[in-house]
């Protein structure tokens, strides 16, 4: 199958970065680079043609022309008329389908002559507006695959993308729209206002097909969702202990937009861990800090709202156990992304590329593989194991370890100054050897031993069946231990 050339046209100084950037992207992308090839002026070799010529004869030869408008006009032949507009008038004379994208939201600043096109071409085409490079790639992704599939060169949409059966755009709430244009302008420089109509907001993000409302618009934007996806809901449950009960003793299920799922889920799970209130030593104000961190909390929350397969009938679970979270969402990662690779920096790979942009845009989620990383370092920073990641049949769970070693605790413990050395230790790597123990603490063999076994019948540790000097000591997970965490004792 031949491949579909892609003419870039515009004035190349001014749009060096996103010439190129777009460039990079058709490139890497699996899907359309099976479809797509770009033609850029800059990567042809030196030649003693007209450069006006090779612009025009590009043209004729290319199969989409894609403009991109900003504000500078470029360079003006003897009739007073840039390449830019030749390109777009070539195009427009044979017929060759346009694709306008227009930089920033306010045209006052543009040349004259660039209103001038940009007037000249709005009642022939759609134009949509961008910011930036990576604004600019998610429109034109959009573009093109809605060619591709008008075209019949592929045929099924990603989940999100596809409209959403029988919703009209009644069934969204404005307000919602007004509140993520809100955010989004706060966190991103969104560049549509407030007052922008929805249909503009939702044609802009490409949250709308045909007239109709895709799955996305409906999730991010429905005034009820869960009549079109019944099971796009977050089920959070708090366990007295560190197992599963029936049932659950504090049960909720929070409905709703993705936006209100995540503020409520997270609200939750945050009003069942435990907060210590320190003293007002260092300000007026006396510091207060939750047994795990917020943001990690957070994190795993969102990324299982923004990457779970919406075409699965479960629901997103989170679940509050005594000695942990753990935040459950139907679907595995995208091959080729592994559990390992979590670990370490990776690119971003999702299912649900339109609600992960909106979701960007308001500030829920970076773009960039960090998330992950983000968990890892912070729960570290908290003397904390790293969360664990797993695939069990089908679905991805994250889970992050509570603190239940409270200073309240270990006062009552009555360790001496090497056992209380090395509790930090123990936090994060779960277990410890005769050898660390006298490492961290300067301690002698006999000490070392006394003291780990000291610890074992104090319930912190319990001992592995490896015997002698290669013994190794695992923290218990006995949260019971722990009298002011509110999840060991009566329920809340």
């Amino acid at each position: 199958m031949r491949k579909k050339r892609l003419f870039i046209s515009s004035v190349q100084k001014e749009f060096e970065a996103e010439r190129s950037a777009l460039r990079d992207y058709l490139h890497a992308d699996p899907l359309l680079r099976r479809f797509f090839d770009v033609f850029l002026f800059e990567d042809l070799p030196a030649s003693d043609r007209r450069t006006d010529a090779v612009y025009l004869e590009e043209v004729a030869a290319c199969d989409l022309y894609v403009g991109l408008f900003g504000d500078e006009y470029g360079y003006e032949d003897g009739a007073g008329i840039s390449p830019t507009e030749h390109e777009f008038n070539r195009a427009t004379e044979l017929g060759k389908p346009r694709l306008i994208y227009v930089k920033g939201a306010d045209d006052k600043a543009k040349h004259p002559k660039m209103q001038a096109l940009i007037r000249r071409a709005s009642p022939q085409l759609i134009r949509r507006r961008f910011t930036d490079a990576d604004e600019l790639c998610s429109a034109l992704y959009a573009s093109l695959i809605e060619h591709l599939e008008r075209t019949g060169a592929i045929q099924s949409l990603p989940f999100d993308e596809q409209p959403c059966r029988d919703a009209t755009l009644d069934d969204l709430d404005a307000e919602a729209v007004r509140r993520f244009i809100r955010e989004a302008h706060h966190k991103r420089q969104f560049s549509l206002s407030e007052n922008t109509p929805v249909v503009d907001v939702l044609t802009h993000l490409n949250l709308i097909r045909d007239g109709q409302p895709t799955q996305a618009a409906i999730l991010l934007f429905g005034k009820d969702p869960q009549r079109f996806l019944s099971c796009s809901e977050v089920r959070c449950m708090h366990f007295h202990g560190a197992v599963i009960q029936r049932p659950a003793p504090y049960y909720r299920i929070f409905k709703g937009n993705l936006f209100e799922q995540v503020d409520q889920a997270v609200d939750f799970v945050l009003s069942k861990i435990d907060l210590s209130v320190g003293t007002r030593a260092l300000s007026t104000q006396a510091p207060t800090r939750y047994e795990l961190p917020p943001d990690v909390i957070r994190e795993a929350i969102v990324n299982a709202v923004a990457h779970r397969d919406y075409s699965h009938q479960g629901a997103i679970q989170v679940s509050v156990f005594a000695d942990r979270l753990e935040v459950w969402n139907p679907g595995e990662l995208l091959a080729p992304l592994t559990l390992e690779q979590l670990r370490k920096p990776h690119r971003s790979l999702t299912r649900n590329a339109r609600v992960c942009e909106a979701l960007y845009l308001a500030g829920y989620i970076e773009k960039y593989g960090t998330g992950t990383l983000m968990m890892i370092q912070e729960s570290i920073e908290y003397s904390l194991p790293e969360p664990d990641f797993d695939q069990p049949a089908g679905e991805f769970v994250a889970t992050l370890w509570r603190d239940w070693l409270t200073a309240h605790v270990l006062a009552g413990l009555d360790l001496n100054d090497r056992q209380h050395a090395v509790i930090s230790h123990l936090k994060v790597s779960r277990q410890i050897t005769n050898a660390e123990y006298r490492r961290l603490t300067g301690a002698t063999d006999r000490t070392a031993a006394r003291d780990l076994e000291d610890l074992v019948n104090k319930g912190l540790l319990s001992k592995t069946a490896k015997t002698g000097r290669g013994t190794a000591y695992r923290l218990v997970q006995k949260p019971a231990i722990n009298p002011t965490n509110p999840t060991s004792g009566n329920p809340t």
